[in-house]
Formats: structure tokens, sequence, C-alpha cells
């Protein structure tokens, strides 16, 4: 339900946003549907971590964009003094544990007001990137779903060539030669802009799985090379399409036991394995393992404010587009809705009435 508040006014570093976008996640699922003693964070609070506007107002200290600048907001708020977050690494900053226990928020939406609201208040400067005149649609689903999807590819691109459109065939080595293939399962949010990504960025073959027809169409359109439905003979498919060794890396953006099951089982030795999903799935790390031997598994998380400008480019220069179904903010309820029952197709946007 819409609530009238105050508009923020910002104070010493603060920053006044007029959102012009706010993305729909399932993040915020989480937070809905958690107990009440359930969360890392006080309550009430306003949703909405996706978020894109127009600098409104600054506070007599603060630095970055000018006021009417547009802008995307960085959305991993860190305590902005330790050494990751000066790096721009705010996502793994070194005293979020210490944040947590405060249950003071780590950023919009999460523990403090969010962008589902006509205004945004933002500490800092510092957490803001420009867009310049990319559509304000666009632009807020890369604050979370572009950038956790860019960080993930960030992370395994050293097993994939780099700086290619993507028309290898068969499995290889990742040396280069544009033979490395990565398998992208849950072709979402997030799954369809790591595509496209990975198209951009690496010479990959890339492999997209899910368990939805039309899913498997929108890898098609975003340039996914070999589509699969999700099925008992999937991962030896998937070893066949990579020359019968297996993919180099596998993107997981389910994170299910059956998601993870075909990761492993599609995996070739030495890959890379970057669960993103939150879907409830379990490995077991020992030695000796059922995993390929000399796999490297890794829990990205958000990405950086660096990473951040990238995705913004390569979005402003075509390279990455992304799927949405707009709603107004009044509408939040039915968009929501729409979320939690799996009928939206790419990202879920709600603009200001």
């Amino acid at each position: 339900m819409l609530t009238e508040v105050a508009r923020p006014i910002p104070r010493a570093d603060e920053v006044l946003i007029r959102v012009e976008a706010a993305g729909v996640c399932r993040s915020d699922l989480h937070v809905l549907d958690a107990r009440p003693d359930g969360l890392p964070y006080r309550t009430p609070f306003t949703l909405g971590h996706e978020v894109a506007g127009r600098v409104a107002e600054r506070g007599p200290g603060a630095n970055g964009p000018a006021v009417g600048e547009r802008v995307v907001v960085y959305g991993p708020w860190g305590c902005g003094r330790c050494t990751r977050c000066t790096a721009g690494a705010e996502n793994y900053c070194d005293h979020r544990p210490e944040l947590d226990a405060a249950r003071t928020g780590t950023g919009a939406g999460l523990g403090r007001d969010g962008g589902m609201a006509d205004f945004l208040l933002v500490p800092s400067g510092r957490l803001l990137v420009p867009v310049g005149d990319l559509p304000a649609a666009q632009a807020a689903p890369l604050s979370d779903a572009g950038l956790t999807a860019y960080h993930a590819v960030t992370g395994i691109r050293p097993s994939l060539p780099l700086d290619g459109d993507g028309d290898g065939e068969g499995g290889g080595s990742g040396s280069g030669s544009g033979s490395a293939s990565v398998a992208v399962i849950g072709v979402g949010g997030l799954g369809h802009l790591a595509v496209q990504i990975l198209r951009a960025t690496t010479s990959a073959q890339v492999l997209a799985v899910d368990v939805r027809e039309e899913a498997l169409a929108l890898a098609d359109a975003c340039g996914a090379h070999f589509g699969t439905l999700l099925r008992p003979d999937t991962a030896a498919a998937l070893r066949r399409r990579a020359g019968g060794v297996g993919v180099d890396a596998v993107l997981d953006f389910v994170g299910s036991h059956s998601s993870l099951e075909l990761a492993v089982g599609a995996l070739r030795a030495g890959g890379d394995l970057a669960v993103v999903g939150s879907g409830g799935g379990e490995l077991t790390v020992r030695k000796p393992s059922a995993l390929p031997p000399g796999v490297r598994i890794s829990l990205p998380f958000w990405g950086t404010r660096p990473e951040l400008e990238e995705v913004v480019a390569l979005a402003r220069k075509g390279a990455v587009r992304v799927e949405t179904e707009e709603f107004a903010l009044s509408s939040a309820p039915e968009a929501i809705d729409r979320l939690r029952s799996g009928r939206t197709r790419g990202r879920t946007v709600l603009v200001p009435d």
C-alpha cells in the first residue's frame, strides 16, 4: 500500500534523488516474507534497492553528481572507510558484520528507506553513478540484476576468452581461442543479462538452461548459442556441446538442489562454479569428493562500484539491454504478485505515478 511521508531533507554529505524508476527483486520477496524477528535490520522501511533518478538536492558537504544529473544508485552501502569500501567494493565491506549487528541496514530498501517512492535519500554522492540519457527503466535494474551478473562473470572470466562476440564451438581450455564454454542456469532477471554480458565481454560459447520454454526463447534473443530445458540428461547434453570434457564455468542463478547437481555434472575438471541464486541447495565440499577435481567455487554478492560503471557503459552503447515489465508505483502489489507467481519475463520495474 502507498503511504504519505515527509520529503527527506539532505544534510551533510547526503544527496536527495527524485526517483524515476525502481526495480522489484526476489530479495524484496525475502524481506516481505520474513518473520518480524527474522530480518537483520529494523522495520518498517520502504523497499526498493534498484533505483535510478535525478539529483534533486544536495547537502552542504555533498560531492559527486550535480543537481539535475541523472544517476543510478549503487546499492550495497558499507562503512565507506575500510580498505574495500575506499576501493569501491562496499559489497564486501570489512565492517558489514558490525553494521548487521547494529541493525541499521546495509542499503536502500534493505533496512533503510528505498526507492519505491518519489524521493530517495542517499548518504553520500560516492554511491551515485551517472547514466546520461539511458532510460530510467533500463538503468535501475543495472544496479542489482546487471551488477550482480557482471560481478559473477568477472569472477569466472580468467577461465574464458576475452573481448569477442562469442562464436566458439566445442570445448576447450579457455586459452583465448574462442573454444571455452560457460553454462548459465536460470535465464530470469539476472540470467538474461549474464548471457548478454558474456557475449559482450568474452568469446565463450554460452549454453543456457531453464525449466521454461519462454526463458530459453529469451536466452536465444539475448545471444545464447544453445539452450535446453532441465532434464535428467541435461548435464550430458552440456558436456557433449562442450566437446565432451565439460563446460569451463557455470553461473548458477538458481542455487537449488537440482541446479547445483546439474552444475557439478556439467563442469569440467579445474572449472569454475559461481553460485549466485539463493534457492536453498547445498554442496558438500570434501576430499575425495563428487566435485570435479580442481573446481573453484565462489559465492558472488552484488558487485563493486567500478563494475557498475562498466555495466552502465555497456548498456549505454547497446551491448546490454534489460527485458522489463513496467508498472506504476501504485500498482506495486500487482507487480510483486506477478514476480511471486513466476509470471515475470525479465525484470519488473516500478515508475512513479
